[in-house]
């Protein structure tokens, strides 16, 4: 009994298991980088169309709110339908949004339907981790849905890529974005496969979005999740803009250094996913927002960029970063296989959404007060806040619930 106990995992984890892991990553990956295309332009943007520090936030944060909210009937979908069906399909869509940025770019009310129609890029969040879930057996789901959450350095190669290609052709980043999902789209739907034996649910989409809604697991982790991801976003998104309008930087080095964080965060959600196999996620999402509130604070006394704000800046990186993906590891514990997209759909939403928000409180807050403190202190007090409730109630929780 216990040999077996010990040798079931081992067929989970296979090959396949390590092929869809792979194929999930990469469209993660492409459709951030789609999603995000907005964001190291947004300054071109200002200047041609004459665009206040607000409406260059709200143009920013446009994408990410749809995105967010799209990921809650994406997730519910995905539980019905499959990630065979979703991640090519919606990988597919989000080449239409990509190339209208082109015609759009010289009206402002156009960019903003186009971006609402590119929210469609953040929604794949929600089709990879049922995905992956059901895949890895227990003890490797940390790791394994920390490496998912790697993708989430679209935003990285955004930021780092698409202002550099832009150098050679104003539509250029967009037609390579666009080429990169035509292939993407193409490989997925022949190399993205559902775990046999899957379960299907046979009720409505609205009873079972009713049904994630009213657990309040559901909840506890999507504030936490808003906190932490949420973070992330906010800052992928409007680094580039903080950097170059606080510390002067030219858009080149501000969405190079922008680029610096988002892989800090990148190379520790796996790290948060490791440590949440090893010990209970609560404790490593309390920890890892502790340190996210600390440097918050001291980024809000505006130290000089070096060291000082860039070793604060990284390590608040490796904070959230740790937090998102031991968020996750704690959704695959808590919740029944066959409801994870349901639930991911929404804890991924209000991440989201917490990434929503920041840029326009940082942007208003700037406009009228010419200073950013007061966004880093907000910021220092949610994830204070987040550090308290993990550690007093989530780690109640039990690993085998």
């Amino acid at each position: 009994m216990e040999t077996a106990v010990k040798q079931s995992p081992a067929p989970a984890a296979s090959g396949a298991a390590y092929r869809n892991l792979v194929m999930a990553t990469i469209g993660f990956a492409l459709t951030f980088w789609a999603w995000n295309l907005i964001a190291p332009m947004s300054d071109a943007y200002k200047e041609r169309l004459g665009l206040s520090s607000f409406q260059q936030s709200l143009l920013v944060a446009v994408p990410v709110l749809v995105g967010s909210l799209g990921r809650i009937p994406v997730g519910a979908l995905t539980d019905k339908f499959g990630a065979r069906l979703m991640f090519p399909m919606v990988s597919a869509l989000t080449i239409v949004p990509v190339l209208l940025l082109i015609p759009a770019k010289d009206s402002y009310g156009a960019m903003l339907a186009v971006g609402f129609l590119l929210g469609l890029g953040g929604t794949t969040f929600a089709i990879g981790i049922p995905l992956v879930n059901s895949w890895f057996p227990p003890a490797e789901r940390g790791l394994a849905l920390g490496v998912f959450g790697m993708g989430m350095g679209g935003v990285a190669l955004s930021g780092y890529f698409t202002p550099r290609i832009a150098k050679h052709g104003d539509n250029l980043p967009f037609l390579v974005v666009a080429g990169a999902l035509v292939v993407y789209a193409a490989l997925a739907a022949v190399l993205v496969n559902d775990r046999p034996g899957r379960q299907v649910p046979t009720d409505t989409l609205a009873h079972r979005l009713g049904a994630a809604g009213r657990l309040r697991v559901t909840w506890e982790l999507s504030a936490l999740y808003a906190i932490g991801f949420g973070g992330i976003v906010a800052f992928g998104v409007y680094l580039p803009t903080y950097l170059k309008t606080w510390y002067d930087l030219s858009p080149t080095d501000a969405g190079t250094k922008a680029a610096g964080f988002a892989l800090v965060t990148v190379i520790f959600r796996p790290i948060g996913g490791w440590l949440s196999d090893r010990m209970h996620p609560a404790l490593v999402s309390s920890a890892a927002l502790g340190v996210a509130a600390l440097m918050a604070i001291v980024q809000a006394f505006d130290p000089k960029l070096m060291p000082g704000g860039t070793i604060a800046l990284l390590i608040m990186a490796a904070g959230l970063g740790t937090a998102s993906g031991s968020v996750f590891a704690l959704v695959s514990q808590v919740t029944p296989q066959a409801k994870v997209g349901s639930v991911t759909g929404i804890v991924g939403a209000m991440g989201g959404l917490g990434g929503f928000v920041p840029p326009l409180v940082m942007g208003a807050i700037y406009s009228s007060k010419g200073s950013y403190s007061i966004g880093f202190m907000l910021l220092s007090d949610l994830a204070l806040a987040g550090c308290v409730y993990a550690y007093g109630r989530m780690r109640t929780i039990k690993r085998d619930a």
